[in-house]
């Protein structure tokens, strides 16, 4: 069984969430990509509290690897592939965001099999 607050996949996906808020301050943005990043990467790092939170969620981590494909696509959708750093921190980002997900996958899905309530610790 999974306690609240220990799955080290979830902390990964904070921890990415914050990374990519932040990466606007250290790579050069248009303001598209300056929002995009701001905006996915606090909604990655949300998703990956309330995972953390609530560790029988599956469909949190559904929408984690939702939101790292977002992110992956971003550069094209947002117009701003031609601004490799920028690019580059939401590829690599979404790609391990994705796999975060992916890899928190069993665990929530243990958790929500074994009855675990949502808010239990």
């Amino acid at each position: 069984m999974t306690k609240a607050w220990t799955r080290w996949q979830d902390w990964v996906e904070v921890g990415l969430g914050v990374l990519v808020l932040l990466a606007p301050l250290v790579v050069d943005t248009s303001n598209a990509a300056m929002w995009t990043m701001i905006v996915l990467g606090a909604l990655i790092a949300i998703d990956g509290l309330l995972s953390l939170a609530m560790p029988a969620m599956v469909y949190g981590e559904y929408v984690q690897m939702v939101l790292g494909a977002a992110l992956f696509i971003s550069p094209w959708v947002m117009g701003f592939s031609d601004m490799m750093a920028a690019s580059w921190a939401c590829w690599i980002g979404g790609v391990l965001t994705v796999a975060a997900g992916a890899l928190a996958m069993p665990a929530a899905n243990a958790a929500h099999s074994s009855g675990l309530a949502a808010g239990s610790h």
